[in-house]
């Protein structure tokens, strides 16, 4: 089996290149030694036929996301043909976007149009203690592999969970490109204009509007908590600072390093539009949730 192939025509597959297992139990009855050997037989002729279904395309790799015979490797061997299997079924549809190739359910469905050949290098290689197979130098491929290393399995993980955070947030930003100040800035921009609601609104309905102003206070004081800041202060400076000027002064937050107020667009500190509405919804759809239990409320 080749390691390092330049320019491969590949062929993807979803089915296996073995002989088939009869789902239920049966049974074969045998009247001489010549019946046994031709069933052995025709399992092999059954195998060859799909080989030489594949091999007359001239492949120089081939992918099955089921199992693959010793036969059938012995056959694509001798062709000089690198053959692997059991592929999950995500992974074959991102080779067949990379390579240009079509994933094909029955080898005698082949046809020229289904063998892929935008890759520019296959190898396999070994990373660690295991081996990787790396299809590179792909034309204008549809999909990617990002491989992470890591000391340790926690290590690993915990950078896996890392990436998929930046990439939502990209894929957010490419859905909706509206961002908003980071550093508490926008909670507290919020409750402000609650407050300034709640005081045009007579008698107990305006409590609401008063309890959700303080309850976005939560991250600025926790911004100010968590970096050793006087929290009262900050809050109050920082309440200040949005009721003096809502307009000009609704991008200024805290600072997580310093504890110190500063203009988010100086610090380039932003969030995405999407995330936050999302977040707030949630937020107040799980509070009114909570007290429907045992109908404390009803209505909401």
């Amino acid at each position: 089996m080749r390691r390092r192939i330049e320019n491969p025509r590949i062929v993807l597959l979803d089915c296996p290149l073995e002989y088939k297992k009869l789902e239920n139990q049966a049974s074969m009855e045998f009247s001489n030694e010549d019946d046994f050997k031709r069933a052995l037989q025709i399992e092999e002729e059954y195998i060859k036929q799909m080989c030489d279904d594949i091999l007359k395309f001239k492949p120089d790799l081939v992918i099955t996301e089921k199992g693959l015979s010793d036969l059938a490797q012995h056959y694509f061997v001798r062709a000089g043909v690198t053959a692997l299997r059991r592929l999950r079924k995500t992974d074959n549809n991102r080779i067949a976007r990379a390579t240009g190739a079509v994933i094909v359910h029955r080898p005698d469905e082949l046809t020229e149009e289904n063998v892929g050949t935008k890759c520019g290098l296959f190898e396999i290689r070994k990373v660690g203690d295991e081996y990787f197979s790396f299809i590179e130098e792909c034309e204008n491929p549809g999909a990617c592999t990002i491989l992470l290393r890591g000391a340790t399995k926690d290590v690993l993980k915990e950078v896996e969970r890392n990436l998929q955070d930046a990439m939502h947030v990209a894929r957010n930003i490419l859905l909706d490109n509206r961002l908003l100040p980071g550093g508490g800035a926008t909670e507290m921009s919020v409750s402000h204009a609650l407050i300034e609601k709640s005081k045009s609104i007579e008698g107990v309905e305006q409590w609401p509007y008063h309890s959700l102003a303080l309850a976005f206070e939560v991250i600025p004081r926790t911004l100010a908590q968590n970096c050793g800041a006087k929290v009262v202060r900050v809050l109050t400076e920082l309440r200040a600072k949005h009721a003096s000027d809502p307009l000009a002064n609704c991008r200024w937050g805290v600072n997580g390093e310093t504890g110190e107020l500063v203009d988010m667009q100086e610090l380039n500190v932003w969030e995405p539009y999407a995330v936050k509405a999302q977040v707030i919804k949630s937020a107040i759809e799980n509070a009114c949730m909570l007290m429907r239990v045992d109908e404390v409320l009803s209505g909401l």
